[in-house]
């Protein structure tokens, strides 16, 4: 059966982030993720995540100035240095918080680069992030972001994802599967997934349009669910959704799966 954790920068947004643990504690949750822990001590979380007894699944490393605009460093050629000194912050988090997996935000293209030399700039950066990442026995994830969430963004496709994956030759990289984008950017959900499934090392869901909760949208989820019982994926699920009407209120889809 599908284990699914919380996002908490979508989920419980009603309250203040260290009270969401102990809302998704009470809503069944097992476990959590949230895009950055960095404006918290990792102290703090940490005894939020002891508290009620949830498992930290997965944060993205430093995504560069993100009120500025920047959605990650990782295929910028000119801010290797940045990226390698960020990625150290998030490895202290980690530490801290027992995560096993980190999200390398792939960023936006920057102007006048071409695309060989983002390629060669993200595949180095994946490189010392999975040598680095190792030490503490923890994965190295990439996620493909859709252009109209996202304009810009350099990764967008499973393929692209694949193909970088196979020329980095990291063997703690995986791919971060979000459904809602996939959906958006590829369709053809069920096959790419069991295609793929030895190189998928997490998943996130929402329905679309709109980024709302499994039920509201196009994707049919009772079938993609059963799906990834009968192909075997034991992976997490995060849910990564806005809520329609509130997160309490939009939780009768995940009932019958808690």
């Amino acid at each position: 059966m599908p284990r699914f954790n919380a996002n908490l920068s979508m989920l419980f947004t009603e309250l203040p982030f260290l009270e969401r643990f102990g809302a998704a504690s009470r809503a069944g949750f097992r476990g959590v993720e949230f895009l950055f822990p960095y404006d918290h001590p990792a102290e703090q979380i940490r005894e939020q995540l002891d508290r009620h007894r949830l498992e930290m699944v997965l944060f993205n490393t430093p995504p560069g100035h993100w009120t500025e605009g920047d959605r990650g460093l990782a295929c910028n050629p000119s801010r290797h240095a940045e990226f390698e000194e960020t990625f150290e912050r998030a490895l202290e988090y980690a530490a801290v918080l027992g995560a096993k997996r980190l999200h390398v935000m792939a960023g936006l293209r920057p102007r006048g680069v071409n695309d060989a030399a983002m390629r060669a700039a993200f595949i180095r950066n994946l490189r010392h992030a999975g040598a680095r990442a190792a030490t503490q026995g923890i994965t190295i994830l990439i996620e493909a972001i859709n252009d109209r969430d996202i304009p810009g963004f350099y990764l967008n496709t499973s393929a692209q994802a694949f193909d970088l994956m196979h020329y980095a030759a990291v063997p703690n990289l995986a791919f971060q599967y979000d459904i809602y984008h996939m959906q958006i950017m590829e369709g053809d959900l069920a096959p790419t997934i069991e295609a793929n499934l030895p190189r998928i090392g997490h998943m996130q869901l929402a329905d679309t349009p709109g980024r709302h909760e499994p039920g509201t949208g196009e994707i049919h989820y009772p079938f993609l669910f059963a799906h990834l019982d009968r192909i075997g994926y034991a992976g997490w699920i995060g849910c990564e959704y806005r809520p329609a009407e509130g997160t309490e209120a939009g939780l009768g889809w995940l009932r019958p799966w808690l």
